[in-house]
């Protein structure tokens, strides 16, 4: 049975030969970011399911693809789709491709997701850029990091004082302001669904802080910063929270606020990538 270190030598052995570049900016394109890749001039195209170790995605939207090529003049790679607990699959192969980002040489990664909003400011389709996470299924016992830990990947004990990076955070501020779009900051919980919270689990996040909620990205920021990655992660807020004044959850209608804030959020990081 191969080690983790194996598996990630293993796909990026693979891939190597046919992306042919490098590349120091990696981008997970989750529910809102997906039309970040017609942006990119491709250079090459491998879908998750020719990647060893790695998992194909059943998500809607996510198209499971691995892109090298340019973005807006900058080499990057993306992760065109990402994968999720509720989906099945394990801690270690839903952050395998944020490792296999670190192994091929990127030194940032950026994250993107649809969340609910819990702060009853936010509005429909409002951006924002993560400065902290809550990791509820983390604090149970659902760790990328539960197991044993490669001293060469990162440490036993990664320090998450500062998940993602203020340098970044405050770039994407001043990114957003040259292209006058509203930005906003704050804490993403992650549960692990699929089903949606009930009224008194929306109060409960609500009372931990949380501005969003969400089934994704805490895991693989967990992993990007245990190998020494630097993070910059945003989330659209596709669904409102409000206990109180709540209503059914539409897919199609979270899917379509997505797509109609995908442009802005596209734009701010096509300008974002080159700075970083």
């Amino acid at each position: 049975m191969p080690t983790l270190s194996e598996k990630l030598q293993e796909a990026a052995g693979f891939l190597r030969p046919r992306v042919l570049t490098s590349a120091k900016v990696g981008i997970v394109l989750g529910t809102g970011l997906g039309a970040l890749a017609d942006e990119v001039s491709v250079s090459a195209r491998v879908s998750f399911r020719e990647i060893p170790h790695l998992p194909q995605t059943s998500v809607q939207s996510h198209a499971g693809e691995f892109l090298a090529g340019k973005l807006n003049g900058t080499d990057v790679f993306v992760l065109d789709g990402r994968l999720h607990a509720y989906e099945g699959h394990s801690m270690e192969s839903i952050v395998f491709p944020v490792r296999l980002l670190a192994s091929l040489g990127c030194s940032t990664v950026v994250l993107s997701n649809a969340a609910g909003g819990l702060n009853l400011k936010y509005k429909l389709g409002d951006i924002m850029v993560l400065n902290d996470h809550i990791n509820l299924p983390g604090l149970a016992g659902l760790s990328p990091l539960v197991g044993g830990n490669d001293e060469k990947m990162g440490p036993r004990f990664p320090d998450m004082s500062e998940p993602y990076d203020r340098k970044l955070i405050k770039l994407a501020h001043d990114t957003a302001r040259k292209l006058k779009l509203k930005l906003r900051e704050g804490v993403y919980v992650q549960v692990v669904g699929p089903s949606l919270e009930t009224r008194a689990e929306y109060r409960f996040l609500r009372a931990m802080g949380a501005d969003v909620v969400g089934m994704s990205t805490v895991p693989e920021v967990i992993a990007a910063r245990h190998m020494g990655l630097k993070v910059v992660a945003f989330s659209i807020v596709t669904d409102l929270c409000d206990p109180d004044h709540l209503e059914e959850a539409d897919i199609d209608r979270i899917i379509k606020t997505a797509n109609e804030a995908q442009p802005r959020l596209t734009r701010l990081v096509k300008a974002l990538v080159p700075q970083l």
